[in-house]
């Protein structure tokens, strides 16, 4: 499946202006809550693209940010658990050889 970028864009942009509308808010106080220009605001919903740090600032106004969190996997084991793991000592193959004293 082969979608454009602006295809994408204009998805991302409706979904986030959909979600403005549903809580009732206006794109000025929805720019001003997140700190961000009404321009950036207006290209984002528009679909004409945005900063990822404009995003991420309506996303977090909107209570969205589980949108980003669920783009990565689940971490299964935690760092701290890798570096206290024992690694399994390998053992070398074939018979030693003995050298010879002198």
């Amino acid at each position: 499946m082969d979608i454009k970028i602006e295809e994408l864009m204009k998805v991302l942009g409706e979904q986030i202006r959909e979600l403005r509308l549903r809580d009732n808010i206006t794109q000025a106080v929805l720019a001003a809550q997140s700190g961000v220009s009404m321009k950036a605001l207006l290209n984002l919903e528009n679909g004409r693209g945005a900063t990822v740090v404009s995003l991420l600032r309506v996303l977090r106004t909107l209570g969205r940010t589980e949108w980003i969190e669920s783009l990565g996997p689940k971490v299964s084991i935690s760092p701290m658990q890798m570096l206290t793991r024992k690694k399994k000592r390998l053992r070398a193959t074939g018979s030693r050889r003995e050298v010879p004293h002198v």
